[in-house]
């Protein structure tokens, strides 16, 4: 892009196309998107208004703040860092690196409680009405605030063992005006389920770590050199968080309830078994992500 000075005008369109090519060229995922977000975090719109006013002229400051910001993008930096926002079903969510940037994949999980709950009599209804349910490694909240949203009657548990994680949370809750029906727990994985004395719950969802330690070397630079490790890695098998969720789950549940696990498509299988092999436990499946890979492991408490 010229510097600021030059005669060539460098509208809302030219913008786009150009850092879409940038991108693309190396390697970033999603390279539309992450242009439309950085634009118009510059111009201070939501995305539509690009594609309604394409022909708008930049000012010279927002070419130079779009021009930095570019460059650290450029070097893995994610975008939505950059712009302290990501989008998870449909509500825009307050990020940084004291969290993970949510994904796509994880909104299966709430995909899954919804249909449940609104399919299965004594689970809610539509509203949720008298549901509890807990989100385990709760990070930005997504999972816990969009449940959160869309049953509005429901109760729910979020815990993390990140006290920055928590805190971010908490923002986020309040921001989408649900923070008087989420209980923050610090705390280990299931301990301050255990602490609290969470029992008869209708859902327990958890996104734990769960990268195994021979992945870790192909997990893209802006993952691995820009959010927390501590809440990707799964130890070596990808599973170190994942079994002891899976293998309690049953106790925390009421008869009928569901536990939803997001973990590697590439130890889906081995997750599944585990949960197979639990007495309190039935009804084990898999279910895919937005891009058909085996990602949310689901099972329900016997009756």
């Amino acid at each position: 892009m010229p510097r600021a000075g030059t005669t060539q005008t460098w509208t809302t369109r030219r913008l786009l196309n150009w850092m879409v090519d940038a991108f693309t060229k190396h390697g970033l995922d999603s390279a539309r998107l992450c242009a439309e977000l950085l634009l118009a975090h510059v111009i201070g719109c939501d995305r539509m208004r690009l594609y309604m006013e394409a022909d708008r002229p930049a000012t010279p400051l927002e070419r130079q703040s779009l021009r930095d910001l570019v460059a650290r993008a450029l070097k893995h930096e994610p975008v939505q860092y950059l712009v302290g926002e990501a989008w998870f079903y449909m509500l825009p969510f307050k990020v940084d690196p004291r969290v993970l940037i949510p994904r796509p994949a994880t909104e299966t999980i709430v995909e899954q409680v919804l249909l449940h709950s609104r399919a299965e009599p004594g689970f809610g209804g539509k509203e949720g009405d008298g549901v509890v349910l807990a989100d385990v490694c709760t990070g930005s909240g997504c999972v816990a605030i969009a449940l959160a949203k869309n049953l509005p009657k429901a109760h729910v548990l979020a815990t993390d063992v990140s006290t920055d994680a928590l805190a971010l949370a908490r923002e986020n809750a309040q921001r989408h005006a649900v923070l008087d029906r989420i209980e923050f727990l610090e705390g280990d994985l299931l301990e301050p389920l255990r602490q609290s004395g969470a029992r008869n719950l209708h859902y327990l969802t958890s996104n734990p770590p769960y990268i195994p330690d021979e992945e870790w070397d192909d997990v893209a630079p802006n993952v691995k050199n820009y959010e927390p490790e501590s809440a990707l890695r799964g130890g070596g098998d990808g599973l170190k968080f994942v079994r002891p969720i899976l293998e309690e789950a049953a106790a925390f549940l009421r008869p009928g309830g569901l536990v939803l696990v997001e973990v590697a498509a590439s130890r889906a299988a081995t997750a599944l078994e585990i949960a197979r092999e639990q007495t309190g436990l039935e009804g084990e499946r898999i279910e895919t992500d937005f891009e058909g890979l085996p990602r949310v492991v689901v099972a329900r408490r016997r009756s």
